[in-house]
């Protein structure tokens, strides 16, 4: 018997040399056919014949994927354990928290495996070993909301409130710019029915100076509690936190509903007061006057809508105004609805102007408004803003319609508001303005003197006569003299004004000839002849 198993061993070793040197042959036998087929002129690459046509059976890959969806095999699912005994439970244990620790090694800074551990002692009964993970878990990333949450959770699903108690703590000292931990801490001391422990956790918490939400939280746990006194403190602290417009309304919002109509009125007025400008807001004062008409005070809203429309720029306003139009053809009269027709008008002619505050006829247009509405003040204070347009170059034709501007304002304060002495200002004022060195106007010499003489100021009239002819003499301005003079019957006066005119214009024949008309006229032939 061993001869033969010597036999057989022996022709299995040979079996395996004639494989072997097979095994080296064959690459030697793939290369030499390579070199046949490359053979052919020289190192050039034989062009083998092959069959392009298609396949009878086509395969799209729509098959291929049906085929391997069809053919997949089944999920391979772990096979239930039942744990029949004590040392069955104990061997468990100990091969899933060596998984786990060997999964924190591995990921130390990884969260997510230390929670699924913590996790896991907690659902076995193991509480005090949770906690412990927690803790090293902590220690890893002290600073992950996420830990402190599901640490205390767990703590208050056992009721261990205290060790809950201590975590909300640590957790509210570490990271105090977390609103949800205090949410939470205040939360459980509420449900605990610990109220007092809650308001100490709400004042500790504010003392950070913590979002909007926080303090509307504050609110709405003092509302619960019934405290209306703390919650209006806590208002007010809330206000002082967050001195804005959003503040005063959602206090004036929770009076109101309180039914306390004068402190919501107080918080409105507060706003206006205290936020000066900011408060100028449409969306502000459509709150408060919806407030105002829902406690039926139509007078308050009527001011109201003035008051915004007046202070409020007009590209802003466009909801109020529409809104005041409205009230007023509910509630108004027919003067306040030509007062809303006036406020219109005017808004339209502030928007022409802030387009382009050199076109003069739109501000003669709306001075003309406020005259017509017999607003005196409105109207001096239109000229005024006018006339502080000066044209931007120096030349008579620029100049034409803002002078015009003068002589209305002038005409304004004389025959509209009966005030001369403002009218005589007006007219100092633009003679100083204009530079008579380049160019003059007539008219405003002629009606600066006829002022005077219809307030039968006749010495100064004379004076801005004389003034006008030293300064720029113009043919108007002389003939309007010699006018005034001949009326009074002065021809004395009227004789020097002629020899001062034709001495000025000495190559204008109708001086001349008007000259001896004069004295022609008083039968001073000789005179008349001498001119001639």
């Amino acid at each position: 018997t061993w001869g033969s198993l010597l036999e057989i061993k022996m022709q299995k070793l040979e079996e395996q040399k004639v494989s072997l040197s097979a095994q080296d042959a064959a690459p030697a036998q793939k290369a030499a056919s390579i070199e046949e087929q490359y053979s052919h002129k020289g190192n050039m690459k034989t062009a083998k014949v092959r069959n392009t046509a298609a396949a009878a059976k086509q395969i799209t890959a729509e098959q291929l994927i049906a085929e391997s969806h069809a053919h997949r095999a089944d999920d391979v699912v772990a096979p239930k354990q039942r744990i029949q005994d004590e040392e069955e439970l104990e061997d468990y244990k100990l091969r899933r928290r060596t998984e786990f620790e060997n999964a924190v090694k591995r990921q130390r800074i990884h969260v997510g495996n230390w929670l699924k551990y913590a996790k896991w002692e907690e659902t076995i009964g193991e509480v005090v070993r949770s906690r412990s993970i927690y803790e090293r878990t902590l220690e890893v990333d002290p600073r992950n909301v996420t830990i402190y949450l599901k640490y205390a959770e767990m703590e208050m699903r056992h009721k261990f409130i205290n060790h809950a108690r201590n975590i909300w703590e640590r957790a509210c000292r570490t990271l105090p710019m977390t609103d949800q931990l205090w949410y939470k801490y205040g939360y459980m001391e509420e449900l605990l029915g610990n109220y007092a422990n809650a308001r100490e956790i709400f004042q500790k918490w504010m003392t950070w100076k913590p979002g909007k939400n926080a303090w509307w939280a504050y609110l709405k746990f003092e509302e619960r509690m019934g405290e209306i006194s703390n919650c209006r403190r806590v208002l007010n602290e809330y206000i002082d936190a967050y001195p804005e417009l959003e503040t005063y309304v959602k206090a004036a919002k929770f009076e109101e509903k309180l039914k306390n109509r004068e402190g919501a009125r107080d918080f409105y007025e507060k706003a206006i007061k205290e936020l000066g400008e900011r408060a100028l807001d449409e969306k502000f004062f459509l709150q408060f006057i919806k407030f105002e008409r829902r406690n039926w005070e139509m007078e308050r809203v009527r001011t109201l809508y003035k008051f915004g429309l007046e202070h409020i720029p007009k590209d802003r306003a466009k909801h109020l105004y529409d809104a005041y139009i409205q009230f007023e053809k509910e509630h108004g009269s027919k003067d306040s609805i030509e007062n809303v027709i006036l406020t219109k008008r005017r808004h339209f002619y502030e928007q022409e102007i802030a387009k382009n505050a050199l076109n003069y006829d739109n501000w003669f247009d709306y001075a003309r408004l406020e005259e017509s509405a017999n607003e005196i003040q409105r109207a001096r204070e239109i000229y005024e803003r006018a006339i502080a347009n000066l044209p931007p170059i120096e030349e008579k034709l620029h100049w034409k319609r803002y002078i015009f501007l003068w002589l209305n304002y002038a005409t304004f304060e004389e025959l509209y508001a009966k005030d001369s002495e403002r009218a005589k200002k007006v007219f100092e004022k633009i003679v100083q303005l204009i530079p008579h060195e380049k160019f003059t106007f007539s008219k405003l010499w002629i009606m600066y003197a006829r002022l005077f003489i219809r307030q039968k100021e006749l010495d100064n009239a004379r004076k801005i006569f004389g003034l006008a002819i030293g300064k720029c003499p113009r043919e108007k301005v002389i003939r309007a003299y010699i006018s005034m003079e001949l009326q009074l019957g002065n021809v004395d006066r009227c004789r020097k004004i002629y020899e001062k005119y034709i001495e000025i214009f000495p190559e204008n024949a109708n001086a001349w000839i008007q000259y001896g008309q004069l004295e022609q006229s008083l039968e001073e032939i000789g005179r008349a002849r001498a001119i001639y």
